[in-house]
């Protein structure tokens, strides 16, 4: 049975770090599943400082919307697998005018079968309802859509972290970071 991580909290907060050193920590083969594009030289160097973090070891699959087939091509049993992130995953839905019903069935789905893996999946997410309401309505959409996805992972989630400024706070789970296999 599959297990899932999940690291919430805000931006720049330290999350994905936080992703990386549990999953050295797990001494295992790792997969990093990106979410985001490069659209910009912005982002495009955004992707290289995280991938500089990473150990070259890893396998890196850049998918921005359709990440459900990744996981049937993953063979080998016993992996880690980091998505980084469920924000821009849930972003490039919505730009590309899936519903909201939509979003919300796909990330149940990705559930369903993270959990029928042998896997361990550590996810990031954006925590973006503390701040101020979007002025647009796809803004309000977007925050209220990750939300919902946020509670659904944290729901099934065998342990949550909550990253603040770097330091990580245990919501959910009894395990020791090193234990989980």
């Amino acid at each position: 049975m599959g297990k899932i991580i999940f690291i919430t909290g805000g931006v720049r907060s330290g999350k994905s770090s936080y992703a990386v050193e549990l999953a050295k920590k797990m001494k295992k083969e790792v997969i990093f599943l990106a979410t985001g594009g490069a659209k910009d030289e912005e982002m495009k160097e955004r992707i290289k400082s995280h991938i500089k973090k990473r150990p070259s070891s890893w396998k890196t699959i850049e998918e921005e919307k359709n990440i459900i087939p990744i996981f049937s091509q993953i063979k080998s049993p016993h992996k880690v697998i980091i998505i980084d992130c469920l924000t821009l995953l849930i972003s490039n839905l919505l730009l590309e005018h899936y519903s909201e019903k939509f979003i919300i069935n796909y990330i149940e789905e990705i559930i369903k079968i993270i959990l029928k893996s042998p896997h361990t999946v550590i996810i990031v997410s954006n925590e973006v309802g503390w701040g101020v309401v979007p002025e647009s309505a796809l803004g309000r959409k977007f925050r209220d859509i990750l939300g919902k996805s946020n509670q659904i992972m944290t729901k099934y989630a065998q342990r949550v972290y909550l990253m603040i400024s770097g330091i990580a706070i245990k919501l959910k789970g009894e395990q020791k970071d090193a234990e989980i296999k």
